[in-house]
């Protein structure tokens, strides 16, 4: 890569850093500060990701000029030439992607809450549809993906569910689906066979790690417990393992039903409400940011952010940034890389 897009990047500066506080690992009071530490540690591994996808890329690069020499000198096919043109081209489309999700937020692991809107059965299956979305989409690349809480819908479908995606840039890649999420199709409930139209809204926030603090006054938390509403069986339903907090200065409500445990139910929901903090304190930062920098696009709670449209054509746009695809189902099946890309990259992309 030429020397421009090792500066856009700032390798030499990560490179002379991960040196500087590797150097700190090595002494004997290092973990005298075990928050320090951790902070340390979670720097030097970030900048090790971003240096070997930069060098990855750069021997990507370089191949393909090697084999465009040796195409002019008759001893590879053009093919040859064009295949690995086609996979530096790829790995950097992928390295400035990633050099959007600049952040300390970006890095976490994300938490996706999914609520169905007005208009009962139509919405509940909705809501149940962008969950299915999501999980394939955390499943496709390569995250794990848990289910925290479920509440059924009373017909069918779901009225909320919130999905914790573990991995690295979880958070960065999905901040951009908070919002309204449109559906406009003819209803599988309507005996008439009419078209309908259904909201959900989507609500993403970062999972804290132990170098992020967020301190919660116990006095401040009223707890109530219940049975599991999820799928399981009857044995997740026999005991009240599940729990509802709510935080009284802020107004958040949290509820846990991934294990059977109270306990753990209630670790988890505590976890959950700091990062709920937390992302409340980055989302004041944000406004705040955003009133100062113009021409930007505002990730706004209770916006309509895209619509899928399966009759009487197929479409899926993102209004914001004007990103489209006919591929309804592909998208519906998780496929949902491209307008993430066009969110982040804040581009107007049209297939």
């Amino acid at each position: 890569m030429p020397p421009r897009s090792r500066g856009i990047f700032e390798v030499e500066d990560k490179d002379a850093e991960t040196r500087e506080k590797e150097k700190l690992t090595s002494e004997p009071s290092f973990w005298n500060d075990p928050k320090r530490a951790q902070e340390i540690l979670k720097l030097i591994k970030s900048n090790k990701t971003w240096v070997a996808s930069y060098y990855e890329t750069q021997q990507a690069v370089d191949d393909a000029g090697v084999l465009l020499d040796f195409f002019r000198e008759n001893e590879v096919e053009m093919h040859e030439v064009d295949k690995q043109y086609a996979v530096a081209l790829k790995k950097v489309d992928e390295l400035e992607f990633k050099s959007t999700l600049n952040n300390p937020e970006d890095q976490l692991s994300a938490l996706v809450e999914i609520n169905s809107g007005a208009g009962g059965t139509e919405s509940c299956d909705w809501a149940e549809m962008l969950m299915r979305m999501y999980l394939m989409w955390g499943e496709k690349s390569g995250y794990k993906v848990t289910q925290v809480d479920l509440q059924q819908g009373e017909v069918a479908g779901i009225k909320s569910a919130t999905l914790e995606i573990s991995g690295e840039f979880a958070y960065g890649y999905l901040k951009g689906e908070n919002g309204v999420h449109r559906l406009v199709r003819i209803s599988p409930y309507d005996s008439n066979q009419r078209r309908h139209t259904s909201f959900a809204s989507v609500f993403v926030y970062p999972v804290i790690d132990d170098t992020i603090e967020i301190e919660v006054n116990p006095s401040d938390l009223d707890w109530d417990t219940f049975r599991s509403s999820g799928k399981g069986g009857q044995n997740v339903n026999k005991v009240e393992t599940a729990v509802r907090v709510r935080h009284f200065p802020s107004g958040i409500v949290v509820e846990c039903q991934e294990t059977r445990s109270q306990h753990q139910n209630r670790e988890k929901a505590v976890k959950i409400l700091k990062s709920r903090l937390y992302e409340v304190e980055l989302r004041k930062k944000n406004e705040a940011r955003e009133k100062v920098e113009s021409g930007k696009m505002k990730i706004e709670w209770g916006s309509q952010i895209r619509s899928y449209v399966l009759h009487p054509y197929k479409l899926v746009k993102d209004v914001r940034t004007g990103h489209e695809t006919s591929n309804a189902q592909g998208v519906l099946d998780g496929n949902l890389d491209d307008f993430i890309k066009a969110f982040l990259m804040n581009k107007t992309v049209v297939e």
